[in-house]
């Protein structure tokens, strides 16, 4: 059966939310109803303004609040923050889904169960012919609203629905690859995000080129989560981890390097930070996996440890091969 890709759902008003309604409007033609909940103040923003204070919306996009009618499409994207994904699924799963493809379009891990995303997803969507596909890599809404041009990467188990949203969301402005390891690129993702929060720090201690060596290790680490997770850890050098990092690492628009920063200069940063509670579930992994960033950064995140005693203890631990 074809898929109708000329109405697109869109559950999620942020930042980035607001743009790939954004972006599915003006780039690829799709009536898109967008979906907030009245409480919202991004949603209200758009729907008084036309604005979510990042992107103003094409004449081709609609809103509502009533799911009903946001799960009428028969694609729907969905970006919000990550732990809130199985309250969501929860109440998507009350209403009828066949046939529909969900795009996941976040990064991050559950932090009460580190699972991924699109395992939550098919934990609690129970019903048949329910197809999901994870969107993830480098990319700001700032400076694709200049259009710079970006890749991303879409990845699924299921091969026709992973190549059918890769082939609708590719463009001129976007990219867009094949994934072929869903596992390593929902990990190296997420782990993106919290890396992020390092790079932060090291801005705000003014050790740039400390940044080096977080690029070259930290995928090292985060290689060995995906294995553990049943991945290749390979994919830790694609487009979902570190092909993100210059977005993350160095931009002045990422969330996760900002909370970093706001760490060692304040004030602290209030936005929504995804690596945050991401880093509380790898560090629930620190027996079983051997990541000594993430470790040393949890304690500054969480127990409000001294960035550079942290990082002091990095440096001594025994030496050992590269690789």
């Amino acid at each position: 059966m074809a898929i109708d890709f000329s109405k697109i759902s869109v559950i999620g008003c942020g930042r980035w939310g607001g743009f790939l309604g954004y972006y599915v409007a003006k780039y690829k033609n799709a009536d898109t109803l967008m979906f907030g909940l009245t409480e919202d103040p991004a949603y209200q923003s758009l729907i008084q303004t036309g604005s979510n204070g990042y992107v103003t919306m094409p004449p081709n996009v609609s809103y509502t609040t009533d799911m009903t009618e946001a799960l009428k499409n028969q694609v729907i994207i969905i970006s919000i923050g990550c732990q809130g994904l199985r309250g969501l699924c929860r109440q998507l799963n009350q209403y009828e889904l066949r046939g529909k493809r969900f795009l996941l379009a976040m990064k991050g891990l559950e932090e009460s169960t580190g699972k991924r995303l699109t395992e939550v997803f098919c934990e609690e969507i129970k019903q048949p012919d329910v197809h999901v596909a994870a969107l993830m890599g480098p990319g700001h809404v700032q400076d694709y609203l200049q259009e710079i041009p970006s890749c991303v990467v879409i990845d699924s188990q299921d091969e026709t629905t992973k190549k059918e949203m890769a082939d609708f969301m590719n463009s001129s402005l976007i990219r867009v690859y094949y994934g072929n390891d869903l596992i390593g690129n929902e990990i190296g993702a997420a782990l993106k995000n919290v890396i992020g929060l390092a790079a932060g720090i090291l801005d705000g201690l003014n050790w740039d080129g400390l940044k080096g060596a977080l690029m070259a290790r930290a995928p090292v680490e985060v290689g060995r989560l995906i294995g553990y997770y049943g991945g290749n850890p390979m994919s830790a050098y694609g487009l979902a981890h570190l092909g993100d990092y210059e977005a993350t690492l160095f931009s002045p628009h990422s969330h996760n390097r900002a909370y970093g920063e706001s760490l060692v200069k304040g004030p602290r940063f209030d936005k929504l930070a995804e690596g945050v509670p991401t880093l509380k579930a790898v560090y629930a992994l620190r027996d079983k996996v051997s990541m000594p960033i993430c470790a040393v950064l949890y304690q500054v995140v969480y127990n409000g440890k001294n960035p550079k005693e942290q990082i002091n203890l990095l440096f001594q631990r025994p030496n050992k091969a590269e690789f």
